[in-house]
């Protein structure tokens, strides 16, 4: 294979949505990739994404727990190449309020945003220091920004991994490898389907294009920005929370995301 071996990015949550847009985007720029989901349709993606001319190789996964960041890293380490560009955005939301949550599903929540996520860049990312290259993007949310009533679990490990970028950026400043968070609000995706979440006013609302906000998390990316909150709407969002009383929000977003809010509009 030798000088013809092209670069390597690695997608979590590659399915659909936004991050099959952004292995796209990473195909597009010439990279052979590597994606994983939990679910069967990661194949179908594969076979899509083959079409744009790189390799592609994939992988059913729950990225939930750390065995299971550990078996798609080996199967990444497998591959025998250097992983260019990490995009870490599986991702799990779950509506209604805590109590009412089966607890299994809502640690199912935080396994897959911050244990398996995490788990994934610790390995990974080590690999890019010793190197010396490499860039990382992380999924994280404007809902990071706000109590989440009635997403509480959810918007909780948002607000996780928008802290946790932003500390991970400065310590691997200068070192050569790269950290952006990609902060989207409500994007057109079956996250609110599989949520449970679709009798919403915000399930319901017009919402951003995961193209539009793959596009824009990319090109942060490649510019080596700290962040990108995607969508006028969604920046305004997030200035005012930064300097709205946490009540206020709370109270906010239960108008949004209590269940059957949606039939109220």
């Amino acid at each position: 294979m030798g000088s013809q071996m092209r670069p390597l990015a690695v997608v979590t949550g590659a399915s659909s949505g936004i991050g099959y847009e952004l292995a796209k985007l990473a195909a597009s720029h010439g990279h052979d990739l590597i994606i994983a989901a939990d679910e069967p349709q990661i194949e179908n993606a594969a076979r899509e994404l083959r079409t744009l001319g790189v390799s592609v190789d994939a992988m059913k996964v729950d990225l939930a727990t750390k065995s299971g960041a550990e078996e798609f890293f080996t199967f990444v380490s497998d591959k025998g190449q250097p992983v260019d560009i990490l995009m870490a955005n599986a991702g799990r939301g779950l509506g209604h309020g805590f109590l009412d949550q089966d607890l299994d599903e809502a640690l199912h929540v935080v396994g897959t945003n911050i244990t398996g996520t995490i788990s994934l860049i610790h390995r990974i990312g080590q690999a890019m220091r010793a190197r010396g290259q490499g860039r990382i993007l992380i999924t994280g949310s404007i809902a990071g920004f706000m109590p989440g009533t009635y997403q509480a679990v959810y918007n909780g490990t948002k607000a996780f991994l928008n802290s946790f970028s932003f500390a991970l950026r400065e310590e691997l400043e200068d070192s050569g490898v790269t950290v952006t968070c990609l902060m989207p609000g409500a994007t057109e995706t079956r996250f609110f389907e599989r949520a449970g979440m679709e009798d919403t006013a915000i399930g319901q609302s017009d919402k951003d294009d995961a193209a539009e906000v793959a596009r824009a998390g990319f090109d942060a990316m490649m510019e080596n920005e700290g962040d990108i909150v995607t969508g006028w709407k969604n920046k305004m969002q997030s200035t005012l929370a930064n300097v709205t009383p946490s009540g206020i929000l709370a109270e906010q977003h239960a108008r949004m995301a209590a269940p059957g809010s949606g039939e109220k509009q």
